[in-house]
């Protein structure tokens, strides 16, 4: 978590540095996304050579360009799943100072996602 001043761009390479390893396959964990999609805000030339030389294709949004880049159809599902979370009144403005207990927050809106998708589906 970071400040509300600090700009996300500065934060785009620690970001992707501190993903985790993905198991689930036999073999050796995935430790990097094949690619990265991002809005306008993440355009940056040095960002991109970042993001090649660690093997991650960079699908980002130009500047200064129609929209239409195609992101949408993917960057849905991310504003969907922040609209749901900004249903908690906690969340939605932060009123916590501390990161452990917004963190806590975080995970009991995310626990009550699941539990209203999997309660409203024929999972089980």
């Amino acid at each position: 978590m970071t400040g509300a001043n600090c700009h996300d761009v500065t934060q785009l390479i620690p970001l992707v540095e501190s993903i985790p390893p993905i198991a689930g396959k036999v073999g050796r964990p995935i430790k990097k996304p094949d690619c990265l999609l991002g809005d306008r805000g993440y355009d940056s030339e040095e960002h991109r050579r970042q993001l090649r030389e660690k093997g991650i294709i960079p699908v980002l949004a130009k500047r200064r360009t129609e929209n239409g880049s195609g992101l949408g159809i993917y960057r849905w599902v991310v504003e969907r799943s922040l609209s749901w979370l900004h249903q908690n009144r906690r969340l939605r403005v932060r009123y916590e100072k501390r990161n452990d207990i917004h963190q806590a927050f975080l995970i009991i809106g995310c626990i009550k996602i699941c539990w209203n998708h999997f309660a409203n589906s024929s999972f089980c």
